[in-house]
Parts: C-alpha cells; sequence; structure tokens
C-alpha cells in the first residue's frame, strides 16, 4: 500500500520468478562517505593529535638528521669523560647498571644531558645493531678542523709539527686505530680527504676509546693539493709505503716538521702521494708477511718517529 513504511522495496517479475529491490540501500552505499579525514583526525592513525594538534609521541626512536651514536658502556663512558659534544643520553628500559652504567648517568646529569628511555629494539635500530650493552649517546656531526689549526696546535705547544694523513683508507676501524696511536706518540692532528675516504662516525669514535676527542681531525677536498700546501710551508712528507726508499729505523727527517702519509688497505700509497712524498718510508720486516695493516703500519712509524725526537730531546 501507498506510504506503507514497512514497504521492503519493488517486486520485480522476471524469468528467475519474483525478486525483491533493496529499497535504494545499495544505491546509498555507491555514494560513498566523503573524501578521506587527514591522519591527524584518524583515531587509528599514529599521527592523531585528538584535536591538540600535537600529534601523539611513537615508540621507535630515531636519530637526528646527522647525527649518530656512540653505543657501549665503555665507548659512551670514555666519550662523556672526554667532554665529547652530545646531545643525548639513552638507557634501555629495565637496565641491569653496573659501576659504569652509574658513572655514565651521573656525567650525563653533570652536563644536563637530556635522558631517555627506549626499548633494546628501538636501541638495536637508533645503533645500527652494534653492541650498546643498553646505552647510546647521541652526537651532532663531527666539526671538522682545518689544516693550520692543526699546525696551530703544534705552534701553542711549542712542538715540532707531526701530522697524519690518510691516502683512500676506508675502514673507520684503522681511522680509531690511528687515532689512538696518533694520541699515544704525540701526533698533533689526521688530515682525511673528503671522497672515498672513511669519515667521523660513531664507529670511529668507540674504537678510538677518547683518543677522538683528545686528537683533532682536519676534512680536505683534495689531499693532494693539501699535501703540496704543507710542503709549501716546511713540512715534509713521508709515504708510508711496503716498497720505501728508507726504513721507520732510518728517518733522518723525522726530527722535522712532517706529514706521514698512510696508504689505502690493500693498494698503499696512491700514484700521485707517492710522487709528492719526499721519501717513502717502510716497516722493515723480518717475517714472510708482505705488508701490515693501516693503522699498525701508521703506529710503528709515528712510534719511531716519537722515539727519534725524544733521542734529540725534541719532545
Amino acid at each position: 500500500m501507498a506510504g506503507n513504511s514497512s514497504r521492503r522495496g519493488a517486486v520485480r517479475k522476471s524469468k528467475k520468478g519474483v525478486t525483491v529491490g533493496s529499497g535504494g540501500k545499495r544505491r546509498r552505499a555507491l555514494e560513498g562517505r566523503g573524501p578521506t579525514p587527514k591522519a591527524e583526525d584518524r583515531p587509528a592513525h599514529k599521527a592523531y593529535t585528538g584535536g591538540t594538534g600535537k600529534s601523539r609521541s611513537t615508540r621507535t626512536e630515531r636519530k637526528a638528521p646527522g647525527s649518530d651514536q656512540v653505543a657501549g658502556r665503555n665507548a659512551v663512558l670514555e666519550a662523556l669523560q672526554e667532554d665529547v659534544p652530545a646531545t643525548k643520553l639513552t638507557i634501555m628500559t629495565r637496565l641491569d647498571t653496573d659501576e659504569r652504567v652509574r658513572e655514565i648517568l651521573r656525567l650525563a646529569a653533570q652536563r644536563a644531558l637530556p635522558i631517555a628511555e627506549a626499548s633494546r629494539t628501538d636501541l638495536d635500530r637508533m645503533t645500527d645493531h652494534a653492541v650498546h650493552q643498553g646505552v647510546a649517546l647521541t652526537i651532532p656531526p663531527y666539526e671538522y678542523a682545518d689544516v693550520p689549526e692543526l699546525l696551530q696546535i703544534a705552534a701553542d705547544r711549542f712542538e715540532t709539527p707531526l701530522l697524519v694523513a690518510l691516502d683512500g683508507v676506508t675502514d673507520p676501524r684503522n681511522l680509531g686505530a690511528i687515532l689512538r696511536s696518533a694520541d699515544a706518540f704525540g701526533a698533533h692532528g689526521v688530515i682525511l680527504p673528503e671522497r672515498r675516504s672513511v669519515s667521523m662516525t660513531a664507529s670511529v669514535w668507540k674504537v678510538a676509546a677518547g683518543a677522538a676527542g683528545r686528537v683533532r681531525v682536519a676534512q680536505v677536498t683534495n689531499l693532494n693539493r693539501a699535501l703540496t700546501s704543507l710542503k709549501s710551508q716546511g713540512v715534509f712528507v713521508l709515504g708510508l709505503d711496503a716498497d720505501g726508499d728508507v726504513t721507520t729505523r732510518d728517518l733522518e727527517l723525522g726530527t722535522e716538521p712532517v706529514t706521514l702519509v698512510v696508504g689505502a688497505e690493500g693498494k698503499g700509497l696512491s700514484r700521485l702521494a707517492r710522487e709528492i712524498s719526499d721519501q717513502v718510508v717502510s716497516v722493515p720486516m723480518a717475517g714472510r708477511a708482505e705488508s701490515l695493516n693501516a693503522s699498525v703500519a701508521a703506529a710503528i712509524a709515528l712510534y719511531e718517529v716519537s722515539g727519534v725526537r725524544e733521542h734529540r730531546g725534541l719532545r
């Protein structure tokens, strides 16, 4: 009957028999629900603000753009002790503390560093799955020195300049170890090229074990040009290579202002660096080994230079 609110729909006769219409329900379903709401207006979305204008914090910890992480209890403790620039300390939730962790927390509080908690999963992600032992220190991008600053460090100490330049070294562990040797044997700085070279990362800070805070690192656009400039200022360039003109035990130039150039792992000195070098120096070896790791060779050469200078009363 017309006007009957209980009417379910028009009746249609077809070959399949009598069927009842939907009463317009299907047509209305096809009309849609309008435009999709913004993410911050959808309660199920992680960006939902609930009308406050502030998005909910997510569980996943992320590194700030350009920042890096020093991971591991010893590495973090030494970084804080050496007053390495840092922006945040992150501690794993429900971490079992020891003497190192207590000292880390004390130093962080002393420096008024923000301290955050994170799950093991988040810390793994933040540190690129390094062995963090439940602690990580966020450090800003390294502020490189320039070469004149390294020479000024030697001048301020009234010492003969001793620098180390890395020619194509790409392993951060080698740079970290070289920084330790540079610190141990009195070098005034390390020079890195911008391209095809290792840079100052958290991995380097960890291997250097505090030395990265004591030895300045300069970065240059063109290493060969920087070496040529140093030569013009009276600094001798000594290339370190297995096929050398002299050995580290016969370093007559060791008492002079010196830049020791360490070649790449496996490849050694580049052709241009060899041509620029005033001398090519090798480490004498009595065994069957054909070459040494770059950081080991650098440590031996620095030790020999330090010994020559000490013997001549230059230190």
